[in-house]
Protein backbone atom coordinates (compact mmCIF):
# COMPACT_ATOMS: atom_id res chain seq x y z
CA UNK A 1 0.00 0.00 0.00
CA UNK A 2 2.74 2.49 0.92
CA UNK A 3 4.74 1.58 -2.33
CA UNK A 4 1.04 2.53 -4.24
CA UNK A 5 1.15 5.59 -2.51
CA UNK A 6 4.39 6.61 -3.60
CA UNK A 7 3.88 5.94 -7.21
CA UNK A 8 0.35 7.26 -7.55
CA UNK A 9 2.27 10.38 -5.97
CA UNK A 10 5.45 10.88 -7.35
CA UNK A 11 5.99 14.67 -6.22
CA UNK A 12 6.23 13.35 -2.46
CA UNK A 13 8.37 10.45 -3.87
CA UNK A 14 11.09 13.43 -4.69
CA UNK A 15 9.54 15.22 -1.18
CA UNK A 16 10.87 12.24 0.97
CA UNK A 17 14.21 11.87 -0.94
CA UNK A 18 15.03 15.60 -0.49
CA UNK A 19 13.82 16.23 3.33
CA UNK A 20 16.35 12.63 4.39
CA UNK A 21 18.93 14.55 2.19
CA UNK A 22 18.83 17.73 4.05
CA UNK A 23 17.42 17.07 7.55
CA UNK A 24 19.29 15.16 9.83
CA UNK A 25 17.61 12.94 12.64
CA UNK A 26 16.46 15.00 15.37
CA UNK A 27 18.66 13.41 18.05
CA UNK A 28 22.03 14.16 16.01
CA UNK A 29 21.15 17.50 15.43
CA UNK A 30 20.76 17.96 19.24
CA UNK A 31 24.47 16.82 19.31
CA UNK A 32 25.57 19.15 16.72
CA UNK A 33 23.78 21.95 18.27
CA UNK A 34 26.47 24.20 20.78
CA UNK A 35 24.19 24.23 23.89
CA UNK A 36 24.92 23.21 28.05
CA UNK A 37 24.40 19.44 29.56
CA UNK A 38 21.29 21.07 31.28
CA UNK A 39 19.81 22.53 27.73
CA UNK A 40 20.80 18.99 26.20
CA UNK A 41 18.80 17.27 28.12
CA UNK A 42 15.74 19.71 27.80
CA UNK A 43 16.04 19.01 23.54
CA UNK A 44 16.29 15.60 24.14
CA UNK A 45 13.27 16.18 26.34
CA UNK A 46 11.79 18.02 23.26
CA UNK A 47 12.10 15.21 21.25
CA UNK A 48 10.37 12.58 23.49
CA UNK A 49 7.26 14.54 23.39
CA UNK A 50 7.03 15.70 19.85
CA UNK A 51 9.50 15.00 17.52
CA UNK A 52 8.41 17.05 14.74
CA UNK A 53 8.17 20.11 16.74
CA UNK A 54 11.86 19.48 17.56
CA UNK A 55 12.83 19.50 13.84
CA UNK A 56 11.36 22.67 13.11
CA UNK A 57 12.27 23.95 16.83
CA UNK A 58 16.08 22.87 16.25
CA UNK A 59 16.37 24.88 13.12
CA UNK A 60 15.48 28.13 14.29
CA UNK A 61 17.68 31.23 14.67
CA UNK A 62 19.41 30.35 17.44
CA UNK A 63 18.52 34.02 19.55
CA UNK A 64 15.20 32.41 19.48
CA UNK A 65 15.87 28.40 19.84
CA UNK A 66 16.24 28.25 23.22
CA UNK A 67 13.52 30.09 24.42
CA UNK A 68 11.37 28.50 22.20
CA UNK A 69 12.07 25.02 23.17
CA UNK A 70 11.58 25.59 26.77
CA UNK A 71 8.52 27.55 26.70
CA UNK A 72 7.22 24.49 24.76
CA UNK A 73 8.28 22.00 27.11
CA UNK A 74 6.86 23.94 30.08
CA UNK A 75 3.62 24.20 28.57
CA UNK A 76 4.32 20.35 27.55
CA UNK A 77 4.70 20.31 31.55
CA UNK A 78 1.30 21.99 32.12
CA UNK A 79 -0.88 19.96 29.28
CA UNK A 80 0.15 16.79 30.51
CA UNK A 81 -1.10 17.47 33.97
CA UNK A 82 -4.09 18.75 32.44
CA UNK A 83 -4.55 15.72 30.55
CA UNK A 84 -4.17 13.50 33.56
CA UNK A 85 -7.00 11.87 33.93
CA UNK A 86 -5.98 10.45 37.47
CA UNK A 87 -5.03 13.51 39.39
CA UNK A 88 -7.98 14.54 41.47
CA UNK A 89 -10.13 17.64 40.25
CA UNK A 90 -8.55 19.93 43.01
CA UNK A 91 -5.39 18.62 43.04
CA UNK A 92 -5.22 19.37 39.62
CA UNK A 93 -7.06 22.78 39.61
CA UNK A 94 -4.60 23.90 42.06
CA UNK A 95 -1.31 22.44 39.81
CA UNK A 96 -2.86 24.18 36.64
CA UNK A 97 -3.23 27.73 38.74
CA UNK A 98 0.48 27.85 40.39
CA UNK A 99 2.29 26.16 37.48
CA UNK A 100 3.30 30.03 36.49
CA UNK A 101 4.63 29.69 39.87
CA UNK A 102 6.26 26.23 39.64
CA UNK A 103 8.86 27.25 37.27
CA UNK A 104 10.70 29.65 39.24
CA UNK A 105 10.97 27.45 42.24
CA UNK A 106 14.37 25.53 41.76
CA UNK A 107 14.73 21.80 42.04
CA UNK A 108 10.73 21.35 41.42
CA UNK A 109 9.47 17.98 40.39
CA UNK A 110 6.28 16.18 39.85
CA UNK A 111 6.11 12.25 40.15
CA UNK A 112 2.46 11.73 40.75
CA UNK A 113 1.50 10.94 37.18
CA UNK A 114 -1.09 8.09 36.35
CA UNK A 115 0.98 5.09 34.99
CA UNK A 116 -0.23 5.92 31.42
CA UNK A 117 1.23 9.08 31.06
CA UNK A 118 3.57 9.07 27.96
CA UNK A 119 5.64 12.60 29.03
CA UNK A 120 6.01 11.89 32.71
CA UNK A 121 9.78 11.39 32.70
CA UNK A 122 9.25 15.85 31.50
CA UNK A 123 7.91 16.16 35.01
CA UNK A 124 9.92 13.74 36.94
CA UNK A 125 13.24 15.88 35.78
CA UNK A 126 11.48 19.16 35.46
CA UNK A 127 13.87 20.93 37.84
CA UNK A 128 16.37 20.79 34.51
CA UNK A 129 13.60 22.66 32.50
CA UNK A 130 13.51 25.20 35.37
CA UNK A 131 17.09 25.93 35.68
CA UNK A 132 17.56 26.44 32.11
CA UNK A 133 14.49 28.96 32.00
CA UNK A 134 16.05 30.79 35.01
CA UNK A 135 19.13 31.63 33.11
CA UNK A 136 16.46 33.05 29.85
CA UNK A 137 16.67 37.03 29.47
CA UNK A 138 13.71 38.40 31.88
CA UNK A 139 11.86 39.56 28.69
CA UNK A 140 11.69 35.71 27.91
CA UNK A 141 10.88 34.74 31.14
CA UNK A 142 8.27 37.46 31.66
CA UNK A 143 6.10 36.40 28.39
CA UNK A 144 6.41 32.73 29.29
CA UNK A 145 5.35 33.31 32.52
CA UNK A 146 2.57 35.21 31.80
CA UNK A 147 1.01 32.75 28.99
CA UNK A 148 1.73 30.22 31.57
CA UNK A 149 -0.35 31.73 34.48
CA UNK A 150 -3.50 32.80 31.70
CA UNK A 151 -3.09 28.99 30.06
CA UNK A 152 -3.15 26.98 33.65
CA UNK A 153 -6.30 29.60 34.62
CA UNK A 154 -8.05 28.54 31.53
CA UNK A 155 -7.49 24.82 31.82
CA UNK A 156 -8.67 24.80 35.53
CA UNK A 157 -11.93 26.31 34.48
CA UNK A 158 -12.57 23.66 31.61
CA UNK A 159 -11.95 20.93 34.49
CA UNK A 160 -15.07 21.27 35.78
CA UNK A 161 -16.96 23.68 32.87
CA UNK A 162 -18.44 21.67 29.98
CA UNK A 163 -17.55 22.98 26.28
CA UNK A 164 -21.44 24.08 25.83
CA UNK A 165 -21.82 26.98 22.90
CA UNK A 166 -19.87 28.46 20.29
CA UNK A 167 -18.36 30.72 22.83
CA UNK A 168 -17.03 28.29 25.11
CA UNK A 169 -15.61 26.37 22.44
CA UNK A 170 -13.44 29.65 20.96
CA UNK A 171 -12.69 30.37 25.22
CA UNK A 172 -11.24 26.83 25.19
CA UNK A 173 -9.44 26.97 22.23
CA UNK A 174 -8.05 30.32 23.11
CA UNK A 175 -6.86 29.04 26.34
CA UNK A 176 -4.96 25.83 25.08
CA UNK A 177 -3.60 27.40 21.70
CA UNK A 178 -4.29 30.97 21.26
CA UNK A 179 -1.95 31.54 23.71
CA UNK A 180 0.57 29.93 22.32
CA UNK A 181 0.28 32.41 19.10
CA UNK A 182 -0.21 35.24 21.61
CA UNK A 183 3.35 33.51 23.28
CA UNK A 184 5.48 32.82 20.13
CA UNK A 185 4.46 36.07 18.95
CA UNK A 186 5.56 38.26 21.74
CA UNK A 187 9.05 36.05 21.73
CA UNK A 188 9.52 36.46 18.39
CA UNK A 189 9.06 40.35 19.06
CA UNK A 190 11.48 40.26 22.08
CA UNK A 191 14.20 39.02 19.72
CA UNK A 192 14.50 41.60 17.63
CA UNK A 193 13.94 39.09 14.41
CA UNK A 194 10.70 40.10 13.95
CA UNK A 195 8.53 43.81 14.06
CA UNK A 196 7.39 44.90 17.14
CA UNK A 197 3.43 44.55 15.76
CA UNK A 198 3.51 41.13 15.53
CA UNK A 199 3.86 41.13 19.19
CA UNK A 200 0.82 43.03 19.12
CA UNK A 201 -1.48 42.37 16.67
CA UNK A 202 -2.63 39.50 19.17
CA UNK A 203 -6.11 38.74 17.52
CA UNK A 204 -4.17 37.26 14.16
CA UNK A 205 -1.84 34.79 16.83
CA UNK A 206 -5.18 33.54 18.33
CA UNK A 207 -6.40 32.66 15.06
CA UNK A 208 -3.51 30.82 14.14
CA UNK A 209 -3.72 28.39 17.39
CA UNK A 210 -7.63 28.12 16.88
CA UNK A 211 -6.80 26.93 13.33
CA UNK A 212 -4.46 24.30 14.48
CA UNK A 213 -6.30 23.40 17.87
CA UNK A 214 -9.96 23.11 16.33
CA UNK A 215 -8.43 21.09 13.35
CA UNK A 216 -7.05 18.24 15.70
CA UNK A 217 -10.21 18.75 17.67
CA UNK A 218 -12.66 17.78 14.45
CA UNK A 219 -10.00 14.82 13.91
CA UNK A 220 -9.91 13.18 16.79
CA UNK A 221 -13.19 12.90 17.89
CA UNK A 222 -13.45 9.52 17.89
CA UNK A 223 -10.53 8.82 20.48
CA UNK A 224 -11.90 11.89 22.54
CA UNK A 225 -15.22 9.92 22.90
CA UNK A 226 -13.95 6.51 23.20
CA UNK A 227 -11.65 8.56 26.26
CA UNK A 228 -14.96 9.56 28.23
CA UNK A 229 -15.03 13.14 26.89
CA UNK A 230 -16.13 15.60 24.11
CA UNK A 231 -14.59 19.10 23.14
CA UNK A 232 -17.12 19.70 20.09
CA UNK A 233 -19.32 22.07 21.17
CA UNK A 234 -23.00 20.95 22.47
CA UNK A 235 -24.14 23.65 20.32
CA UNK A 236 -23.49 21.71 17.05
CA UNK A 237 -23.38 18.23 18.13
CA UNK A 238 -26.55 18.33 20.28
CA UNK A 239 -28.84 18.71 16.81
CA UNK A 240 -27.74 15.74 15.71
CA UNK A 241 -26.71 13.30 18.57
CA UNK A 242 -28.77 12.68 21.99
CA UNK A 243 -25.38 12.35 23.47
CA UNK A 244 -21.50 12.32 22.40
CA UNK A 245 -21.72 8.53 21.92
CA UNK A 246 -24.01 8.65 19.38
CA UNK A 247 -22.05 11.22 17.34
CA UNK A 248 -19.53 7.73 16.30
CA UNK A 249 -22.24 5.35 16.63
CA UNK A 250 -23.06 3.83 12.82
CA UNK A 251 -26.65 3.94 13.06
CA UNK A 252 -26.14 7.44 13.49
CA UNK A 253 -23.45 7.91 10.63
CA UNK A 254 -25.60 10.38 8.71
CA UNK A 255 -26.04 13.03 11.51
CA UNK A 256 -22.65 12.14 12.77
CA UNK A 257 -21.54 13.70 9.45
CA UNK A 258 -23.46 16.63 9.48
CA UNK A 259 -22.05 17.35 12.84
CA UNK A 260 -18.28 16.32 11.60
CA UNK A 261 -19.08 18.89 8.41
CA UNK A 262 -20.27 21.70 10.74
CA UNK A 263 -17.34 21.56 12.25
CA UNK A 264 -14.60 21.64 9.48
CA UNK A 265 -16.53 24.39 8.66
CA UNK A 266 -15.97 26.44 11.62
CA UNK A 267 -11.95 26.07 11.39
CA UNK A 268 -12.30 27.05 7.89
CA UNK A 269 -13.34 29.97 9.06
CA UNK A 270 -9.94 31.16 10.09
CA UNK A 271 -7.98 30.65 6.95
CA UNK A 272 -7.77 34.64 6.20
CA UNK A 273 -6.51 35.32 9.48
CA UNK A 274 -3.68 32.59 8.82
CA UNK A 275 -2.52 34.26 5.99
CA UNK A 276 -2.91 37.76 6.81
CA UNK A 277 -0.33 36.16 10.09
CA UNK A 278 2.10 34.65 7.98
CA UNK A 279 2.41 37.49 5.83
CA UNK A 280 3.92 39.85 8.14
CA UNK A 281 6.93 37.19 9.38
CA UNK A 282 9.99 37.98 7.57
CA UNK A 283 12.54 36.13 9.14
CA UNK A 284 13.17 32.71 7.19
CA UNK A 285 13.59 30.43 10.33
CA UNK A 286 10.42 31.89 11.48
CA UNK A 287 8.43 31.55 8.63
CA UNK A 288 9.10 27.99 8.25
CA UNK A 289 8.30 27.21 12.12
CA UNK A 290 4.34 29.14 11.68
CA UNK A 291 3.78 27.79 8.53
CA UNK A 292 4.80 24.37 8.63
CA UNK A 293 1.98 23.72 11.10
CA UNK A 294 -0.30 25.76 9.05
CA UNK A 295 -0.28 23.45 5.63
CA UNK A 296 -0.72 20.44 7.67
CA UNK A 297 -3.51 21.35 9.40
CA UNK A 298 -5.39 22.99 5.83
CA UNK A 299 -4.58 19.32 4.68
CA UNK A 300 -5.87 17.47 7.77
CA UNK A 301 -9.02 19.81 7.61
CA UNK A 302 -9.48 19.03 3.93
CA UNK A 303 -9.06 14.98 4.60
CA UNK A 304 -11.83 15.21 7.69
CA UNK A 305 -14.18 17.03 5.62
CA UNK A 306 -17.52 14.80 4.34
CA UNK A 307 -14.71 11.61 5.55
CA UNK A 308 -16.82 8.70 7.61
CA UNK A 309 -13.35 7.24 8.56
CA UNK A 310 -13.02 10.38 10.94
CA UNK A 311 -15.93 9.13 13.02
CA UNK A 312 -14.26 5.34 13.34
CA UNK A 313 -10.94 6.37 13.49
CA UNK A 314 -8.08 8.78 14.00
CA UNK A 315 -7.20 10.05 10.07
CA UNK A 316 -3.90 11.27 9.56
CA UNK A 317 -2.48 12.33 5.96
CA UNK A 318 -0.13 10.53 3.89
CA UNK A 319 3.43 10.69 5.45
CA UNK A 320 4.71 11.27 1.91
CA UNK A 321 1.97 14.09 2.12
CA UNK A 322 3.72 15.71 5.11
CA UNK A 323 7.17 15.70 3.62
CA UNK A 324 5.85 17.40 0.77
CA UNK A 325 3.97 20.35 2.57
CA UNK A 326 7.34 20.54 4.94
CA UNK A 327 9.53 21.33 1.70
CA UNK A 328 6.63 23.96 0.53
CA UNK A 329 6.00 25.73 3.88
CA UNK A 330 9.37 27.83 3.01
CA UNK A 331 8.05 31.13 1.57
CA UNK A 332 4.58 33.20 1.55
CA UNK A 333 4.02 32.41 -2.36
CA UNK A 334 4.60 28.62 -1.59
CA UNK A 335 2.24 28.49 1.21
CA UNK A 336 -0.53 30.41 -0.69
CA UNK A 337 -0.09 27.74 -3.28
CA UNK A 338 -0.55 25.29 -0.93
CA UNK A 339 -3.71 26.33 0.46
CA UNK A 340 -5.00 27.21 -3.04
CA UNK A 341 -4.41 23.19 -3.58
CA UNK A 342 -6.33 22.51 -1.03
CA UNK A 343 -8.93 24.95 -1.56
CA UNK A 344 -9.15 22.79 -4.63
CA UNK A 345 -9.33 19.48 -3.47
CA UNK A 346 -12.23 21.09 -1.05
CA UNK A 347 -14.36 22.07 -4.10
CA UNK A 348 -14.21 18.55 -5.61
CA UNK A 349 -15.20 16.91 -2.05
CA UNK A 350 -17.99 20.01 -1.05
CA UNK A 351 -21.62 17.96 -2.61
CA UNK A 352 -24.69 20.38 -3.58
CA UNK A 353 -26.55 18.07 -1.27
CA UNK A 354 -24.08 18.85 1.81
CA UNK A 355 -26.06 21.32 4.52
CA UNK A 356 -22.88 23.36 4.30
CA UNK A 357 -22.47 23.37 0.62
CA UNK A 358 -23.00 27.20 0.29
CA UNK A 359 -20.77 28.10 3.20
CA UNK A 360 -17.90 25.92 2.32
CA UNK A 361 -18.30 27.08 -1.40
CA UNK A 362 -18.16 30.81 -0.13
CA UNK A 363 -14.86 30.19 1.68
CA UNK A 364 -13.17 28.19 -1.21
CA UNK A 365 -14.30 30.82 -3.87
CA UNK A 366 -13.03 33.43 -1.18
CA UNK A 367 -9.70 32.10 -0.43
CA UNK A 368 -8.77 30.91 -4.01
CA UNK A 369 -9.41 34.70 -5.22
CA UNK A 370 -7.57 35.92 -2.28
CA UNK A 371 -4.76 34.15 -3.47
CA UNK A 372 -5.03 34.48 -6.79
CA UNK A 373 -4.74 38.02 -6.59
CA UNK A 374 -2.02 38.46 -4.60
CA UNK A 375 -0.08 35.42 -6.14
CA UNK A 376 2.65 36.44 -8.96
CA UNK A 377 1.69 34.88 -11.98
CA UNK A 378 -2.26 34.68 -10.59
CA UNK A 379 -4.08 31.17 -9.75
CA UNK A 380 -1.64 28.46 -9.37
CA UNK A 381 -1.81 25.76 -12.51
CA UNK A 382 -2.56 21.99 -10.90
CA UNK A 383 -0.27 19.42 -12.57
CA UNK A 384 -1.24 16.26 -10.87
CA UNK A 385 -2.77 14.70 -13.77
CA UNK A 386 0.68 14.80 -15.55
CA UNK A 387 2.91 13.71 -13.11
CA UNK A 388 0.68 10.70 -12.26
CA UNK A 389 0.82 10.38 -16.20
CA UNK A 390 4.33 10.17 -15.94
CA UNK A 391 4.64 8.08 -13.07
CA UNK A 392 2.41 5.39 -14.25
CA UNK A 393 4.37 5.47 -17.38
CA UNK A 394 7.58 4.89 -16.05
CA UNK A 395 6.06 1.97 -13.40
CA UNK A 396 4.78 0.26 -16.79
CA UNK A 397 7.88 0.76 -18.75
CA UNK A 398 10.08 -0.87 -15.82
CA UNK A 399 8.11 -4.08 -15.43
CA UNK A 400 8.10 -4.44 -19.56
CA UNK A 401 11.52 -4.55 -19.39
CA UNK A 402 11.79 -6.27 -16.06
CA UNK A 403 9.67 -8.78 -17.70
CA UNK A 404 11.15 -9.03 -21.12
CA UNK A 405 14.72 -9.70 -19.76
CA UNK A 406 13.47 -12.21 -17.49
CA UNK A 407 12.07 -14.27 -20.36
CA UNK A 408 15.13 -13.58 -22.24
CA UNK A 409 17.21 -15.33 -19.46
CA UNK A 410 14.80 -18.17 -19.47
CA UNK A 411 15.01 -18.72 -23.10
CA UNK A 412 18.92 -18.48 -22.92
Amino acid sequence: MAFLDWVLHPTELWAGFWYVMKHAPPDEKTNKLQVSGEMKRCYDFLEMTSRSFAAVIQELNPKLRDAICLFYLVLRGLDTIEDDMTIPGAKKRRLLETFHEVIYQKGWTFSESGPDEKDAILLVEFDVVITEFLLLSAEYREVIADITKRMGAGMAKYTHTRVETLDDYNEYCHYVAGLVGHGLSRLFAVSGLEDSSVGERLELANSMGLFLQKTNITRDINEDVLDGRCFWPKTIWSAYADNEDDLISKRNRENGMRALNEMCLNVLAHIPDVMEYLSQIKEPSVFRFCAIPQVMAVATIVLCFDNANVLDDNVKIRKGEALKLISQATTLDNVKRVFYRYMVDLEKKNRPDNHVYEQVRKITQKTKNDIAATLKGGAPVDFTMEYLAIALFLVTAFFFFYSYSQSKQELA
